[in-house]
């Protein structure tokens, strides 16, 4: 069969994969959002379907003042005695830590936190053990990727953290997996940092501690020296083997706006490539090295056939899997009908860190298409944002101010906030506002009734990451604002893309 790369789209980062009970369970990164760590299942590693997240309660992910380089990353998941772990960095607290749960589907535990520093930790476990890898810097002072043993009952380490692996000597070592594969050890590590120069490295020994001899083609896989094409940044991977023994790496990269125009806007997204084992047990990964946006391959069922969403709306999405709060919410500003969210205006803004404005957000998957929705609104503002983060996002609103109603297109970038378009209504009643996706541009619009108005575009490279800043993605948030504690009413949403 043939599939189509990205697997998962949008921003979805660093992905970390296992197995379990014939099927396959998938968590990216979530940064500043909450609920946190998105938790995928599939059945054929093509077709994935969120069925929520691990992090859903406060006590488990405070978020307080996280702006969109904090919150959750790199998490890991294992599955180990019938028991699934997900370990991962709140950078907002300074601390690792992991959480469990018997039930893929339910609530998971409460934090446990293990005393190692560093950041993107990993689970291994073996003969009873359990190996605790991260990056940072071992108890005698090394730096690089560091290993110590744990208590998993309790988190409590058992074992200095020691030096286990310094990589390929590219910048950046992060994003370290543990594996066994026959009598083998592996640890397979990213480096270049997570833009251009992104690339997955990785060694193999004889113990969990190694030492671990570099594989002698590193990096194993990496589109850095490919221009003029729009797959990016592939690094931080991780192993899954099939039901029939063969093995797939899983990992981040990015598509280009355009292949020579060096941004991208929807994130780090899920790709999926193929392993091949030599018979000295060195391993290669994706088409001679690199990741293509197609992939032919007689390991899949030919009868699988790759599912590519085009629409979203309120009746095919669901609070808590793709819709999304900016940091913990006050949950009682929001009520939620089957065709209708009722959102209350507070005086936070989408700009403000201090706290977590009125919004509710989904990620742009693809890079043309139309957003739509209806907006009900007597008094403040409420619209759609296309939101990178709190210092760049264009907002496309209905407004009541001093001089009446009125449909206002407004930039931030750089946290430098222009109105660019400002049309004069007669009533609320009859809104519906408009953006069209088209690669390079933003199209904005709105219509009343049957009387349209075109309130120009705006650059979709001013909310690429390598204009912003940062780890995410563009969002598509649903938000209002306002002193008064009104509510506004968003109906009849939807994404339709092209693809």
């Amino acid at each position: 069969m043939k599939y189509q790369n990205p697997i998962i789209p949008g921003f979805y980062p660093d992905p970390s994969i296992c197995k379990a009970n014939g099927k396959y369970y998938l968590v990216c990164s979530s940064f500043q959002y909450f609920p946190g760590v998105p938790l995928f299942e599939s059945e054929d590693l093509i077709n994935w379907k969120q069925i929520g997240h691990v992090l859903t309660r406060e006590s488990q992910l405070p978020l307080e003042r996280a702006d969109s380089n904090g919150g959750i990353y790199a998490p890991t998941i294992r599955y180990n005695n019938g028991r699934f772990y997900m370990v991962t960095t709140n950078v907002n607290i300074d601390g690792n830590f992991y959480v469990y749960t018997d039930d893929i589907y339910g609530e998971w535990s409460d934090p446990i936190f293990v005393e190692q520093g560093g950041i993107d930790p990993s689970l291994y476990f073996e003969d009873g053990k359990t190996y605790f890898t991260s990056n940072g810097e071992a108890d005698d002072g090394q730096q690089g990727i560091t290993q110590c043993e744990i208590d998993i009952e309790t988190g409590k380490k058992l074992t200095p953290s020691v030096c286990i692996y310094k990589g390929a000597g590219g910048r950046y070592i992060e994003s370290p997996h543990l594996y066994k594969i026959g009598d083998t050890y592996y640890i397979m590590v990213a480096e270049g940092g997570t833009e251009y120069g992104h690339m997955v490295v990785y060694g193999k020994g004889k113990t969990p501690y190694g030492p671990f001899e570099n594989y002698h083609k590193n990096p194993v896989l990496t589109n850095r020296n490919l221009g003029g094409y729009v797959i990016q940044g592939c690094g931080h991977a991780d192993i899954v083997c099939d039901d029939n023994g063969n093995f797939w790496m899983v990992h981040l990269a990015f598509r280009q706006i355009d292949r020579w125009m060096p941004f991208h806007i929807t994130g780090r997204e899920v790709y999926l490539v193929p392993m091949e084992f030599d018979e000295d047990g060195w391993f290669t990964a994706g088409v001679n090295g690199i990741t293509p946006v197609e992939i032919e391959t007689d390991r899949l069922s030919d009868e699988i056939i790759q599912k590519i969403k085009k629409n979203e709306s309120f009746e095919s999405t669901a609070i808590g899997n793709e819709w999304v709060y900016i940091r913990n919410p006050h949950f009682e500003n929001y009520e939620f009908f089957e065709d209708k969210y009722v959102l209350k205006q507070t005086p936070v803004t989408l700009s403000e860190i201090n706290d977590s404005p009125t919004a509710i957000c989904i990620r742009q998957c693809q890079m043309t298409g139309d957003v739509s929705c209806k907006v009900e609104c007597e008094d403040g503002e409420a619209g759609i944002s296309l939101y990178m983060n709190e210092t760049h996002h264009y907002d496309l609103c209905l407004r009541k101010n001093e001089k009446g109603y009125q449909v206002v297109k407004r930039s931030c970038i750089g946290g430098v906030e222009c109105e660019q378009n400002v049309v004069d209504m007669e009533t609320p009643e009859d809104v519906t506002l408009q953006i069209k996706l088209d690669y390079k541009d933003y199209y904005f619009g709105a219509k009343q009734g049957d009387t349209e108005y075109n309130l120009g575009k705006l650059e979709t490279r001013y909310l690429s990451s390598e204009v912003a800043c940062g780890f995410t993605g563009v969002m598509f948030a649903l938000y209002t604002y306002g002193y008064n504690g009104r509510n506004a009413t968003f109906k009849d949403f939807g994404i339709k893309y092209e693809i």
